[in-house]
């Protein structure tokens, strides 16, 4: 059973603070400035006062910035404020990289599934056709859900519309070889008949055009 991948994403306190620090890094906040209260950063980021406190105490616990007893929190320092921004879009790309290596790996599972799937039906149509000889009978067994049953063998120009060559027609335990032209075709049936490389695929449309 295959597990369903979850998506991760990182918490909205550390979200909030690499954007404060983004802005301290990009000087839109300078050394010395005061940043806006807990309560306005929860306002400003539609948190919980407690999320904003978690924000803060990450800037304050890397020393980007500074609190001052009494009057609040100032910035400390740019160049830490760079640090942790660059180390936070590396973290980003390594797993961004992940989820498309990831992705990649899918859809390349998918693909290989299919190419199994094209080349089983070539595997077991070469196997039909036995080489090739167009005097060895391929068989073709029709379905519920084939095309023009009850039909006689005149009335469905089978050479006509395929170049299938029909030589015999296999109803339960009997074998009707070169079948005449009022002979019918019924669900069960299988079907012997001659003819080129292409043959097969033309009878198989034939009966399933779907």
């Amino acid at each position: 059973m295959t597990s369903k991948r979850m998506n991760v994403t990182q918490p909205k306190y550390q979200q909030i603070a690499v954007d404060v620090a983004s802005k301290i890094a990009d000087q839109t906040f300078s050394v010395g400035d005061k940043i806006h209260a807990r309560s306005t950063l929860a306002n400003k980021y539609s948190v919980s006062p407690e999320t904003a406190r978690k924000a803060i105490s990450v800037l304050v616990d890397l020393e980007i910035v500074q609190a001052k007893h009494g009057s609040g929190f100032y910035v400390h320092s740019i160049e830490k404020a760079k640090l942790f921004v660059d180390q936070y879009q590396d973290v980003q790309s390594i797993h961004e990289l992940k989820e498309d290596l990831i992705g990649s790996v899918k859809k390349q599972k998918e693909e290989l599934s299919h190419f199994s799937e094209i080349l089983d039906k070539l595997v077991d149509q070469t196997k039909r056709f036995d080489s090739f000889n167009p005097l060895n009978p391929v068989t073709f067994t029709l379905t519920d859900d084939a095309s023009h049953l009850e039909m006689t063998i005149s009335e469905l120009n089978l050479w006509q519309s395929t170049s299938a060559t029909l030589i015999a027609i296999k109803h339960g335990d009997e074998l009707l070889v070169s079948p005449g032209p009022y002979a019918k075709l019924t669900a069960g049936d299988t079907i012997y008949f001659v003819g080129h490389e292409s043959t097969l695929q033309r009878v198989q449309n034939f009966f399933y055009p779907n």
